[in-house]
């Protein structure tokens, strides 16, 4: 025993002497009769450790029982927990997400062992209040009796609940344990003292629960006004985070409500509409909502008084009154999207700063139809859901350039600039739908069907009967094939069995053209849906057919089936992945993406690193790099550095996907790491490569200006470059011209974000980034894009959902979030003339002139002369009398063929650089974009200028509604103290407030028009003439 002990306190030094007799000390161990056994493990433990045999040394550390301290700061001893830790972690993983029930011998032994040591560790959580930590760790190793001890313990339960739900979004990579976590999670949500019903509602999205979440809607509209705010605060996140399914299922739970039984009067209060105005029979099915992704709590919303828990979710019919009854007909409203795409439409059209004058120049740069088609796909990001076609209508003509099937993309584009505006889809796109009279091409029709997909996309339940009926009776491939991608978009998740079997009846038709957008539109249809049924008839035929299209268009629809299930994926994903077939394997690369979307797994990434440098087909290596992005985006400071060494590969294609992946998982972030590898890609040997770079800088560089990104004013001249020189490969045009409608998308108000505001998944813009970067096969899927921009709003309003007047304070000077100036241009200086060396011989010449001009003058003034000769000599100096040269009015410019606009803008630049004005500044209007036709050199404005104002204050008031980028939600408060946000304005969005002084009247924002086409029919023509003035008496001092 003494030795032992003696041992014990040298073997940190002495251990390699003591090592040779470790075998002796492991005898005493196992000797039952010896009194010091524990000591001995330890010693033996010791020995080992420092051996590096840490498997052996934890053996004997748990041997040891109460003589191995915990709380030691040792570094044995932290080294050994550490080791404990991770072997209970993976014994509980194996028994319970592997289901294994039979562990080796070894294990067994020390199982009992292991678990004793970990619950003193937890028990040193709980005395020293590390609730935090108890917490991690207890997620890790699968032990909710730990993560409800501590919920128990702990004063602020409110934190520790939606700290343990991040991490179940962030981190829990297990489906079937997340569901587990995540019931244990709405059950103390209930236990505590006032309910956080807002944080309940993510959970239930997660659990697809929408019978309870209508119950929490009910039990919160009917109780008071003031609950009733929740309840919309609830609905609007249900928008941003649920699939339209879920809502689908809410409003049909809801529908039994009492609040719902109304007289027949009232039933269009109870259910809005969101439909197009009697133009199809379709239009009367509107109620249900769109989807993004998945949710997060919103940690920081303060909670309401809600009911006690012995009283949850009950109504009695008895006690509704008809405020009861006002306030669910407007949670009706929220719940259809209805109010969600008004708001977001209002603040797009009323911020929109496009600025026409990129357009122009590219308009005048482009020379062949792929940049052609490349600046009409530009001009649709640039005013995405701004309703602004200003743009085409200004340029007819040269829009009339587009055949076939750049003619039906460009039609679709309407459908990105008219995003949202539902109510008017139909009579907006009136001129391109298909009709009996002829008029319009078969190109045009697909275009416009393509177009009311994308107008309605995630929330189409209002033109879904309406593309059916257009699909079933569509001969033309054009306006078949528009018409599978439009009813995908309108059905988008829904997994509606008759559409789905509508699509798969135009997929047996093995046309190559339809049943390309068939496959995806499938897809689609089955979002996240992990349909077996889908997946068996989507990759059977894609086996059996024999066009690449059609397998193409399979490959991608079955990745989005199985958006967001997870390790369900694996079997589906591996199968395809050992395909002969190589578009069938890098299917199988985008289902692993779409599977573990924004889950960060290890262990997709490695699978994705690994066919990215194994696999035959450049077309498989690429997806993989690329699909990396769509795995990490929620850490994107990661991608840089995973994909830094593939940015510098040999294969072009490879280096081509680095710079996608670095696109999607940087999107809106201007990240300096990711910067710094794009750039020089931007100057790569290889066309395709610099396009894909340009495109991924766009994404990365969205809505930054000079100053909190210097790089996006240098992206923004270095893109008029390229598409400006002759020399330059087509394809990297392209790539400059997308890139540049990307950077300003939106009218300068979205971002590119594949997370919502509380930090879950945006399936929509995943949806839409995967499909987009298909535009490599077929270009009109480039549309898709317009999917993954999300307005960077802040909107406040109130009890009835109205936007009253209210400012908000964004602690940041103003230069660091304000929108990117105006392009401007850079007048020229007149070279001064360089005086001519005159000859003696011609100034002798010009005297003798002169001296007959006065001659000739002084005969013509003499009485009775005739004045003929001096007229005729000043018309004959003067020249033929000057044509007027017609004005071209700001942002529009007369229509020329593609021949001869370079010649005209030509010869007239003396002109025009005569009469313009040298200034350099002028500031973008709100509502409406507009440009300068000009020859001059265009330069984008870095934001400085030569003149010294004065100090900038540090701070800004931004009216509501108001653009508030990622960065700055952090810094922005609500200003005054007549409202109170029901969650924190930090989080930005739509937030509902409180008004605390009701009985003061309230200002309000007007709304504003939407832009597009007038009608002999339309609202503004049906408006009464205005009256005539009142009788007056005319006077000379009215003068």
């Amino acid at each position: 025993s003494f030795a032992l002990s003696k041992l014990n306190t040298l073997v940190d030094v002495f251990w390699p002497e003591i090592s040779d007799s470790v075998s002796k000390i492991e005898m005493l161990h196992e000797d039952r009769n010896f009194p010091q056994s524990k000591l001995a493990a330890l010693v033996a433990s010791k020995v080992y450790y420092h051996l590096g045999a840490y498997d052996e040394s934890l053996f004997f550390a748990l041997h040891a029982d109460e003589l191995f301290d915990i709380d030691d700061s040792a570094e044995y001893v932290e080294t050994i927990v550490c080791k404990c830790i991770d072997r209970y972690i993976k014994n509980r993983v194996a028994q319970i997400d592997e289901e294994v029930t039979e562990l080796d011998e070894r294990d067994e032994q020390i199982r009992a062992k292991l678990e004793g040591v970990i619950n003193r560790m937890f028990e040193r959580c709980f005395e020293h209040r590390q609730f935090k930590h108890a917490v991690g760790i207890a997620i890790d190793m699968r032990r909710l009796d730990i993560l409800e001890r501590c919920v128990q313990l702990t004063s602020n339960k409110d934190e520790l609940l939606n700290y343990s739900y991040r991490l179940t979004v962030q981190v829990v990579q297990n489906r079937k344990f997340r569901q587990q976590l995540l019931q244990t999670l709405v059950r103390l949500y209930r236990q505590l003292q006032q309910p956080d019903f807002v944080s309940m509602s993510q959970c239930l999205i997660l659990l697809d629960d929408p019978p309870h979440t209508a119950e929490i809607l009910e039990r919160l509209v009917s109780r008071s006004e003031d609950e009733a705010l929740t309840a919309f605060q609830i609905a609007f996140d249900l928008y941003e985070n649920a699939s339209q399914q879920f809502m689908q299922r809410v409003h049909t739970a809801l529908a039994a409500s009492p609040l719902a039984r109304r007289p027949a009067g009232d039933d269009a209060a109870a259910a809005p509409a969101a439909a197009a105005p009697s133009a199809s029979e379709a239009d009367a099915d509107a109620d249900v909502d769109t989807a993004a992704a998945a949710p997060d709590a919103a940690s920081t919303a303060p909670k309401t008084p809600p009911p006690q828990a012995e009283e949850m979710m009950t109504t009695d019919s008895s006690e509704v009154d008809e405020a009861a009854k006002e306030r669910f007909a407007r949670l009706l409203t929220i719940l259809s999207g209805e109010k969600v795409i008004q708001l977001h439409l209002q603040f797009l059209i009323r911020n929109n700063r496009a600025d026409a004058r990129y357009l122009d120049r590219l308009r005048e740069s482009v020379r062949n139809s792929i940049t052609h088609s490349a600046t009409v796909t530009a001009n649709g990001f640039m005013h995405a859901g701004t309703t602004s076609d200003q743009f085409l209508r200004d340029n007819l003509e040269w829009l009339g350039r587009a055949t076939n099937w750049a003619k039906f993309a460009a039609t679709a584009s309407l459908g990105c600039i008219h995003r949202g505006h539902e109510t008017e889809s139909l009579r907006l796109m009136a001129a391109y739908l298909p009709r009996n009279s002829a008029g319009t091409t078969a190109y045009s029709e697909g275009g416009g069907l393509y177009a009311l997909g994308l107008i309605h996309a995630n929330h189409g339940s209002a033109v879904t009967d309406y593309l059916l009926q257009q699909l079933s009776g569509a001969t033309a491939e054009p306006v078949r094939h528009g018409a599978c991608l439009g009813l995908g978009l309108a059905a988008m998740g829904t997994a509606r069995q008759d559409v789905y079997e509508a699509i798969k009846l135009s997929l047996y038709q093995d046309d190559a053209i339809v049943g390309e957008a068939a496959g995806l539109a499938m897809g689609l249809v089955m979002l996240g849906s992990s349909s077996s049924a889908a997946v068996k008839d989507m990759v059977s035929y894609a086996k059996e057919t024999q066009h690449d299209k059609i397998i193409r268009g399979l490959a991608v629809g079955v990745a989005l089936t199985m958006y967001g299930r997870l390790e369900e994926a694996d079997l589906l994903a591996q199968s395809l992945l050992e395909d002969k077939d190589p578009i069938l394997r890098w299917s199988g690369v985008y289902t692993v993406a779409m599977a573990y979307c924004g889950s960060g797994s290890n262990s997709a990434v490695r699978r994705l690193l690994h066919y990215a440098v194994t696999d035959t087909s450049d077309d498989v290596r690429r997806a993989a790099v690329l699909s990396i992005g769509f795995v990490l985006f929620k850490s994107p400071e990661q991608v840089p550095d995973l994909v830094s060494l593939l940015a510098e590969s040999f294969n072009p294609h490879v280096r081509y996907g680095a710079a996608m992946a670095l696109g999607i998982a940087c999107a809106g972030t201007a990240l300096k790491e990711a910067i710094n590898i794009l750039d020089p890609m931007t100057q790569d040997a290889v066309h395709f490569v610099r396009q894909g770079a340009l495109i991924a800088l766009g994404m990365v560089l969205i809505q930054q200006n000079g100053v909190n990104s210097p790089k996006a004013g240098e992206f923004r001249e270095l893109c008029l470059k390229v598409v400006a020189d002759k020399h330059e490969d087509v394809m990297a045009k392209h790539g400059a011209i997308l890139g540049l409608g990307i950077v300003d998308a939106g009218g300068r108000n979205v971002t590119i974000s594949l997370q919502t505001r509380t930090g879950q998944s945006n399936m929509a813009a995943a949806v839409g980034v995967l499909v987009f970067q298909q535009f490599w096969y077929w270009y009109p899927l480039t549309h898709f894009l317009c999917l993954a921009f999300t307005p960077t709003s802040l909107i406040g309003l109130n009890k009835a959902l109205e936007m009253p007047q209210v400012q908000f304070r964004s602690n940041a000077k103003p230069s660091t979030f304000d929108y990117p100036p105006p392009l401007v241009t850079q007048v020229e200086k007149k070279k001064e003339k360089v005086e001519t060396a005159v000859l003696s011989i011609t100034a002798k010449q010009k005297r003798k002139e002169q001296e007959k001009k006065k001659t000739a003058a002084a005969t013509a003034h003499q009485p009775g002369g005739s004045t003929t000769a001096a007229a005729a000599t000043a018309t004959s100096a003067s020249g033929p009398a000057a044509a007027p040269v017609p004005s071209i009015p700001e942002g529009k410019e007369t229509p020329a063929s593609s021949e001869t606009s370079s010649a005209t803008t030509a010869a007239a630049a003396p002109a025009a650089a005569a009469s313009t004005e040298t200034s350099t500044k002028e500031p973008a209007p709100a509502s409406k974009s507009q440009g300068t036709l000009t020859d001059k050199p265009a330069t984008v404005s870095t934001g400085t200028s030569t003149d010294k104002p004065g100090p900038e204050p540090n701070f800004s008031l931004l009216s509501n509604p108001c653009r508030v980028m990622r960065a700055q939600q952090r810094l922005v408060t609500l200003e005054g103290g007549r409202y109170q946000p029901v969650k924190s304005v930090t989080i930005g969005g739509i937030i509902m407030l409180r008004d605390r002084r009701p009985d003061e009247k309230e200002s309000l924002v007007p709304t504003v028009k939407a832009h597009g086409p007038t009608s002999a029919n339309s609202k503004e023509d049906d408006l009464p003439e205005p009256p005539p003035p009142e009788p007056f008496q005319w006077s000379d001092d009215m003068l």
